[in-house]
């Protein structure tokens, strides 16, 4: 079982590393990847910087190419693909196909992972990605139950990785047509559902604040009220006289309990999601994940998963909010 952490920068990187992550995922400084933002991601030489280090320690990098180039730019997702393999990169995680053709086409020893972002979510998706472009690894989306997860371990023609904590997205895994609705621009290419340009916040007597994104008021917050990250599928609206969480309230996906299902279940990496955060953040959650699966490896018959685990994700998590999100679904 491999853990999978994030790094959007080398802090970030090294404290994935130094608190066990068994592979710390990446991205380059443009639109390539879907966290494509100033401040974030790496530069060739903290890439390389970045390969070292993981080499050293055994450990392995995967170079995320997960965005779905526009009309004519494919060139630049090429590109990309090369520079990983020159990088010496483990893998490149990609959806688009055409980028996981020249891949497979151009550097076939290079281990293609099918993305998130792909949402393939039967086995006959994945054998088409399998068949044609050998792809070595799939991550599935976070929309599947765990019924749903088990059957497709047994029928899927590649090993499976699956999200095991981190921000949760209710539509087709970063490409929100909400945000694209009230921005223009596309939550794929520019790196977050709510682009900086977008977000106005402003402050009114009594100290409520209340957020706009491209002059939409999506939330209002009371003066103690934390705060969280304003996107429109988790701002709060009136629906027939009531103001509330009417798409989704701001919270975060966390599977800790359901660690011996998955592992039985065959699935062979658990992803940590959360590029764009911080290395605190990842530090704690690798830290935590780390213990729970070695725990696990050591005493599967009696292991449990421990309160001081669950509280320090809970303060991880969007809304200081925890849910299992669609992997407790009784219907489907």
């Amino acid at each position: 079982m491999q853990l999978v952490c994030p790094a959007g920068n080398l802090p970030a990187f090294k404290a994935a590393i130094d608190h066990g992550a068994d592979a710390v995922y990446v991205g380059f400084r443009d639109q390539t990847n879907a966290r494509a933002f100033p401040g974030l991601n790496f530069s060739e030489a903290e890439l390389r910087e970045a390969r070292a280090s993981a080499s050293a320690r055994g450990r392995r990098l995967y170079v995320a190419l997960n965005t779905y180039p526009e009309a004519g730019r494919l060139r630049q997702w090429f590109d990309a693909v090369d520079r990983a393999a020159e990088l010496g990169a483990d893998a490149i995680i990609a959806a688009e196909p055409a980028v996981l053709d020249h891949a497979a086409q151009t550097h076939p020893t290079l281990a293609r992972h099918l993305s998130v972002q792909g949402s393939a979510t039967s086995a006959a998706a994945l054998r088409w990605y399998f068949e044609r472009f050998g792809i070595a690894r799939a991550v599935l989306p976070r929309v599947l139950a765990i019924g749903q997860v088990e059957r497709l371990c047994q029928a899927a023609p590649v090993p499976l990785e699956v999200f095991a904590f981190g921000s949760l997205c209710i539509m087709v895994e970063g490409r929100c047509q909400l945000s694209s609705y009230v921005t223009g621009a596309s939550p794929n290419r520019h790196g977050v559902c709510s682009p900086a340009r977008f977000v106005r916040w402003e402050e009114a007597p009594g100290g409520v604040r209340s957020v706009r994104l491209n002059g939409v008021l999506i939330d209002r917050f009371q003066a103690r009220e934390a705060a969280g990250y304003p996107t429109v599928c988790k701002g709060r609206f009136e629906v027939r006289g009531e103001v509330f969480h009417a798409l989704e309230e701001p919270t975060s996906l966390n599977t800790l309990g359901l660690l011996p299902r998955l592992v039985q279940a065959g699935v062979v990496a658990f992803k940590i999601e959360g590029r764009q955060r911080g290395a605190a953040y990842v530090a704690q959650v690798t830290r935590v994940w780390r213990e729970a699966l070695d725990r696990y490896a050591r005493e599967p018959e009696r292991w449990l998963p421990k309160a001081d685990w669950q509280a320090t994700l809970a303060a991880q998590s969007e809304g200081r909010q925890t849910t299992l999100g669609p992997y407790h679904r009784e219907w489907h």
